[in-house]
């Protein structure tokens, strides 16, 4: 019956349009269909059947149905990473690098320092499979040993390159204006500056035999590359929608800093760090070869390799063992820094 409240247009037609649940008569070719009843056929036809597996509606988005919270960035990049093979066997490696930097005397009895001369040069022998050098001293214990100090520079050189540069660079990012000028011209000074050539001429003029004038050296001239990486992040991060937001809630520059754009930006610092710690081995490894890095009696992988370069032809086993676990302490870091940056960058997934 026509509803006197409803007015009706010529030709039957009702401005107004169907109730709610108002079945509406199909033209056969295409036409209006009831939309209401069938949004409602629908939306109960997919809560009342069960996911697969037996699971109960609303399992198939646990996140949204069930109560579950999506994953951050962090524990995606770590779901990631310990399903990638290359992280496992780099850490695997790091690990037992670390292990016997700290305590070497769990693969080697022997003294490194302890050397006899009748035995110079000499091959693998039953209790020396590595042989001996030019001194005498066994090539394996000082090969453990060596690991110390390589990994000592490397670690200690990264976290003060990493956070001195974050450090200047989150500032000058967030902040802008001449402080940003500032150390954007100051960085480039500091890249101008050829890293062998520089080493050479600031190690020399030191005489400590300690690894913190190595530590120093690469710190100071590593931390302008993080900065211009961490200065680029931050100011990424900081013209994000909820970094606006909370400076119109009248968040302060300090609680935006750590709350917001720090942990949002920290990601290529992380992995470009990582990737750096290799090549800081490979730079004290150098310095050390040209005679200007750590020094006896230091036990270092580059101050063998120095000393063996002159008797390769004569005896090549006292270079090939220093110089093969140097290579696959670098490869390792290198590998390690790969794996993190494609767990944290999805676009490289």
């Amino acid at each position: 019956m026509p509803d006197p409240e409803r007015p009706e247009g010529p030709g039957g037609y009702d401005p107004v349009g169907p109730r709610p649940h108002e079945a509406v008569s199909p033209t056969g070719q295409g036409g209006p269909i009831d939309l209401a009843i069938e949004a409602a056929e629908s939306v109960e036809g997919i809560e009342g059947t069960a996911a697969p597996g037996g699971a109960g509606p609303g399992e198939l988005y646990p996140s949204a149905a069930s109560g579950g919270r999506a994953r951050s960035l962090w524990s995606d990049t770590w779901h990631q990473l310990r399903r990638n093979p290359v992280f496992i066997i780099s850490s695997l490696m790091i690990l037992f690098l670390v292990i016997i930097s700290i305590w070497p005397q769990l693969i080697a009895s022997g003294d490194p320092l302890q050397c006899d001369l009748s035995k110079s040069q000499q091959g693998s022998s039953p209790g020396h499979p590595f042989g001996y050098d030019t001194q005498g001293c066994d090539v394996y214990t000082r090969t453990v040993y060596g690991a110390r100090a390589s990994i000592t520079v490397g670690v200690c050189a990264t976290l003060g390159a990493a956070l001195l540069g974050s450090l200047l660079g989150g500032l000058a990012g967030f902040f802008g204006g001449w402080g940003d000028a500032l150390l954007s011209r100051v960085a480039d000074i500091f890249f101008g500056i050829p890293v062998v050539l520089g080493g050479l001429v600031f190690l020399s003029v030191v005489t400590s035999t300690t690894v913190w004038p190595v530590v120093g050296f690469i710190v100071l001239l590593g931390w302008p590359q993080i900065a211009r990486i961490g200065r680029g992040s931050v100011i990424t991060a900081k013209h994000n929608d909820y970094v606006q937001a909370a400076r119109a809630l009248g968040a302060g520059n300090g609680r935006m800093m750590l709350r917001h754009v720090a942990p949002n930006a920290i990601a290529p610092v992380i992995v470009v760090a990582t990737i750096a710690l290799g090549t800081y081995i490979a730079l004290e490894a150098t310095l050390s070869f040209l005679g200007v890095g750590l020094r006896p009696p230091t036990v270092s992988w580059g101050i063998d390799i120095s000393n063996a370069a002159s008797q390769i032809r004569n005896a090549p086993h006292m270079l090939l063992w220093p110089a093969g676990a140097l290579s696959l302490t670098v490869l390792a870091f290198i590998m390690l820094g790969d794996a993190v940056r494609d767990a944290l960058d999805p676009k490289l997934r």
